[in-house]
């Protein structure tokens, strides 16, 4: 078992803990490691197990010397439940993050977690980015998301926590196939990554390799606070790149159908959150507002053609001189 603790080099980390396999294995690995962490747990009370889950948390929290954050919910409405499960949480970490000046969200996804997104992308018609979109670093604006078990078997880390004597518990969720990614699990992950998992790594290792060599280092030409605009380019699958990269670092991940409306319409705004505008020159990547503007700015920009859905915020930040210095 070889997890790449090393490359976490913060030392205001939080680790997103769940008392599963995954995370209780993480757990003691950074302690041996002495990487220092704090735990953050959601728990969203729809298994009796959970409030079990959340004592284990807190006995680990109190042993070890570790701060604990814990948001308890319940989602009343499970259509789509894996999404807003995701979004709840994602929010949770980051407001920790923010209010507490962490530098690192620790999470506990592992091989398996890696081989099950790639199948699911593949099913639903992919290129390579979308592909190997699940990233061991994803760098974001005030903080890094670092998942060190990525190249690390479920079954590897089964082992190391019998072998240690460590406790776990087994979210029983985990096999309900109405959720896609428990589908993809036990139809196809678990018995491909138990026969070749090796080959596995390898196949991975060198498709990372072959998307790192054709890696466009396209910079922003401006960015202020949190408007991006970069050169576009001939090429469509350059610009998707550079989109994607940017929302990426913004929490947001760009579906096919997104993507394609982009291309096609040349706007789009991701979530009702962030602006996407790609022209002949640009593209422009910013939150998306609403606020009332002065006919004069409003004029200003149409004469200057300022997509209309960055305006807003342009307005608000009192951006437009630097803006208009850049694209005229």
């Amino acid at each position: 078992m070889t997890p790449q603790i090393n490359k976490i080099n913060t030392t205001k980390n939080l680790l997103a803990f769940s008392a599963g396999v995954d995370s209780s294995a993480l757990f003691f690995i950074l302690l041996e490691n002495n990487i220092p962490f704090d735990l953050a747990i959601v728990n969203y009370n729809l298994r009796k197990q959970s409030k079990e889950e959340l004592l284990y948390a807190k006995e680990l929290a109190l042993k070890y010397k570790k701060e604990i954050y814990i948001k308890e919910l319940k989602i009343e409405n499970e259509s789509n439940f894996e999404k807003k499960a995701r979004d709840i949480r994602y929010t949770f970490f980051e407001e920790i993050i923010e209010k507490n000046s962490y530098e690192t969200l620790i999470t506990a996804h592992q091989l398996n977690d890696k081989f099950e997104w790639f199948l699911m992308q593949l099913s639903k018609g992919a290129g390579i980015v979308e592909l190997l979109s699940f990233e061991e670093n994803i760098k974001k604006e005030k903080f890094t998301i670092c998942k060190p078990l990525i190249n690390t078997s479920r079954a590897d880390l089964e082992q190391y926590l019998e072998k240690n004597h460590i406790k776990f518990f087994i979210d029983q969720s985990n096999f309900d196939e109405k959720y896609k990614r428990n589908y993809f699990r036990k139809k196809f992950s678990n018995d491909f990554i138990k026969n070749y998992e090796q080959g596995l790594k390898k196949s991975f290792e060198y498709l990372q390799k072959d998307l790192d060599s054709l890696d466009i280092n396209q910079k922003t030409i401006l960015k202020n606070k949190e408007l991006e605009i970069f050169k576009s380019n001939e090429d469509s699958n350059i610009n998707i790149r550079i989109i994607d990269k940017s929302l990426k670092q913004r929490g947001f991940l760009l579906s096919k159908l997104q993507r394609d409306e982009i291309l096609k319409q040349k706007q789009c705004v991701i979530s009702h959150k962030i602006a996407i505008n790609l022209t002949n020159k640009y593209i422009f990547i910013s939150p998306y507002i609403k606020e009332t503007m002065p006919k004069k700015f409003k004029e200003k920009c149409r004469i200057n053609r300022l997509p209309k859905n960055i305006r807003a915020y342009i307005f608000k930040e009192n951006i437009l001189e630097e803006v208009l210095f850049i694209t005229n």
